[in-house]
């Protein structure tokens, strides 16, 4: 058999590497906190998982979706104005997807030729660079340092390089550093995306995610941004509905229309009951988003406050459900410092590795667990002395 050469850039995603660690030592007879992959376990509201099931019930759900019903597109409309006060059509510049990694992962094919340049960020989230890949794209990266509170300085971006790229992606409040970047970033990323004629995508993932007070909003929001790009969002850590599937590519109409002429080749649509509860989380008590807040941040706290007083020397992140924390000094590797906390404390994290060049020297961590499972995790690595 005979394979693909694209398939040559992709080995056995990190995931399944420590899943394998996982099992293993599950095996074993020993506990395992998992905190390495991001997959909430906050269920979603009654009112939403109810609007799904009465929809399941009909038969004639079963069809093709093949298109967005237009209640759920002016629901989202009506939530981008309420929530970030944007106004959007709902049939030119709103287009729903199987979940953001769907979006991610297939929106450079309407966009990227083989050898078109795609500015990434580094450390990013994985998707946000095997998308391009699967395209046949030359990605550059973009830093996000520490010493510049993982904000991408667009200024240190080669001439020659910004003037080859098509194509760009942003996310903050950002996976997995956590970071917030301030407004005036957003105002300078739009003006180098209009002097250099570039796509932007925000992956807005997070907006909903911040803790201590803050706020956040969209970076549709800004004057111009819709002249260059779009926006993705997702309901999945927001309203609970990972699992289900759903999110949304917003704005410009030229970059929305061509993502729907892609995705009306590559599948049939979101699945209806999916769409109703999507409309019962959009419209209905918002109260639930606070919740789902307030639990991410006293995990964070928890978490955190103990591991910071257990000698582990970390930030506290501002918003998300990750911790982007250094690995000690004395160890080379992220993930020979991942295997060794396994080893000794039974706690499972991510390499910083598996984020890019730049994620090397970090791991993390995700706010996936109860409370009380974080203090579990905490009086671990207090007892194992790593630290």
């Amino acid at each position: 058999m005979k394979f693909a050469k694209r398939m040559d850039q992709f080995g056995e995603g990190v995931f399944s590497r420590l899943a394998d660690m996982r099992k293993a030592r599950v095996a074993a007879g020993k506990t395992v906190i998992d905190l390495s992959i991001g997959a909430p376990n906050i269920p979603p509201a009654k009112h939403i998982m109810e609007a799904m099931a009465r929809e399941v019930m009909k038969p004639s759900n079963y069809v093709y979706a093949i298109t967005d019903t237009m209640a759920m597109l002016e629901a989202v409309a009506a939530w981008y104005k309420r929530r970030y006060g944007v106004d959007l059509d709902p049939e030119r510049e709103i287009c729903s997807l199987i979940g953001s990694q769907d979006g991610l992962a297939h929106i450079a094919l309407s966009i990227l030729d083989p050898g078109d340049v795609m500015l990434v960020p580094d450390p990013c989230y994985p998707i946000f660079a095997d998308g391009p890949k699967l395209a046949g794209a030359e990605l550059y990266y973009m830093p996000q340092k520490k010493e510049h509170d993982y904000v991408i300085q667009l200024k240190d971006i080669p001439e020659e390089i910004a003037r080859r790229a098509k194509l760009m992606l942003v996310s903050y409040p950002n996976n997995p550093t956590a970071a917030m970047a301030p407004k005036e970033f957003y105002t300078e990323l739009i003006a180098f995306a209009k002097k250099y004629d570039i796509i932007v995508i925000h992956d807005n993932a997070y907006s909903e995610l911040v803790f201590d007070g803050r706020s956040w909003g969209s970076f549709l929001e800004l004057p111009g941004a819709r002249d260059v790009g779009v926006e993705f969002n997702s309901l999945s850590k927001t309203y609970g509905l990972a699992g289900a599937r759903i999110g949304y590519c917003l704005g410009n109409s030229k970059v929305v229309s061509m993502l729907k002429t892609l995705k009306s080749n590559i599948d049939y649509g979101v699945f209806l009951p999916v769409q109703a509860a999507a409309i019962a989380a959009i419209t209905g008590d918002q109260s639930v988003v606070e919740t789902t807040r307030k639990a991410y941040e006293r995990r964070r706290d928890v978490l955190c406050d103990g591991l910071i007083e257990a000698g582990w020397q970390m930030d506290k992140p501002p918003g998300t459900m990750f911790v982007w924390a250094p690995i000690p000094e004395k160890y080379d590797s992220s993930e020979k410092f991942v295997k060794d906390l396994l080893d000794k404390t039974g706690v499972l994290v991510t390499p910083g590795s598996a984020f890019g060049p730049s994620g090397e020297g970090y791991v993390r961590m995700a706010l996936v667990q109860s409370e009380e499972d974080m203090q579990k995790a905490v009086d671990s690595v207090k007892a194992s002395g790593i630290f």
